[in-house]
């Protein structure tokens, strides 16, 4: 750890009590004498010797009297030893971190931007540290309990989600929206049923623009290794609600049903929780937010009618989309899901995704 004023790079931190045995020494005063003229405890005297003890501005104006030298001597050795000491304890810790740091997708944060390209092992740490805004990579856990509460996937990794999730957080910190408003939400829902008729340049600013307006920012996150997590949604303040997508599974029906899962939490579901959608999740509170996502997108009297018919074409199809003003894809999507229709039935009506930041 290189000093950058002096480009000095300690290895071992010394103890002002060595300066103070090489001070007694040059005077021939034995340690009990000097405990004596100072006014300390033998034992506190070496304390001070082995560096377990600190020399504090009282003991270094005492120092002064006896040896002649200024206090600011002694205050100084024992700043410089402490800060000398921290810095290497500091450089074990980093050290003990990079084990950590290997797991993490660095190399995918970093083509994104969040964090500097390096391949120093220590680096990457100081640097995921600041990525994490935490002292310690251990404590991530703490400062992103959802992604460690559970995953639905034995290959997944808890940290990589970390990652995605604080990527999340800090796009969401740099835009500021009007004050959270449910009511104003479910006015433009219809709006945002419409966007799924455009391509994703047309309908990405429209999401945000819409989302801003009611208090919630929107980010699409591209995947990272070991995610798993098509979407997710927190709180980042009581007035400011994180919806947040990926891009896996880049079928246009996926991304709408998605999106619109995620507004069911933040309509229905607990300020105080991180939801997100893995594969496999299943529980009350995500089976609501399906639910919430399938009548907003289609209405169920409107499907049940629909699929009560003997025969689903494709012109039926396009004709109950453009009725309900949604992408055909959301139909078909659904249909699929329900069993109605195969899965290879009317693929060609699903486009896939292609992002920019893919």
């Amino acid at each position: 750890m290189v000093d950058k004023l002096t480009g000095f790079n300690p290895n071992i931190a010394i103890p002002p009590g060595e300066t103070l045995i090489e001070f007694l020494n040059s005077i021939e005063m034995s340690q009990v004498e000097l405990s004596k003229r100072i006014g300390i405890s033998t034992k506190h005297l070496s304390g001070i010797i082995k560096g377990k003890a600190s020399i504090t501005p009282e003991t270094a104006l005492g120092l002064e009297s006896i040896f002649g030298t200024p206090a600011s001597f002694w205050n100084n050795l024992e700043v410089k030893y402490r800060e000398i000491k921290t810095r290497l304890e500091e450089k074990e810790k980093i050290l003990n971190e990079t084990g950590v740091a290997k797991i993490i997708p660095y190399a995918n944060i970093a083509n994104l931007g969040f964090v500097t390209r390096t391949r120093k092992a220590e680096e990457k740490v100081i640097n995921l540290r600041s990525f994490f805004g935490t002292a310690s990579l251990e404590f991530v856990p703490d400062v992103i309990p959802a992604a460690f509460r559970r995953t639905m996937q034995r290959e997944a990794s808890s940290l990589s989600l970390a990652a995605w999730l604080r990527i999340g957080e800090i796009l969401a910190g740099k835009v500021e929206t009007e004050p959270f408003d449910k009511e104003k939400v479910q006015s433009v829902i219809p709006d945002l049923k419409k966007l799924s008729l455009l391509n994703p340049e047309e309908f990405l600013p429209g999401i945000e623009r819409y989302c801003v307006s009611c208090g919630i920012v929107f980010v699409l996150v591209p995947h990272l290794p070991k995610t798993y997590a098509y979407g997710a949604t927190k709180w980042v303040s009581p007035k400011k609600a994180l919806l947040q997508l990926g891009n896996r599974g880049s079928y246009a029906d996926i991304f709408w049903f998605t999106f619109f899962h995620e507004l069911g939490h933040i309509i229905l579901h607990s300020k105080k929780e991180t939801f997100i959608e893995e594969d496999g999740t299943s529980n009350k509170i995500e089976q609501e937010a399906d639910e919430f996502a399938s009548k907003t997108l289609i209405s169920r009297k409107e499907y049940e009618i629909f699929i009560g018919k003997d025969n689903i074409t494709r012109q039926s199809i396009m004709e109950f989309s453009e009725k309900m003003e949604i992408h055909p894809c959301i139909l078909v999507g659904r249909l699929q899901h329900d069993g109605i229709i195969d899965y290879r039935d009317f693929h060609d009506l699903k486009p896939r995704f292609k992002w920019a930041k893919d």
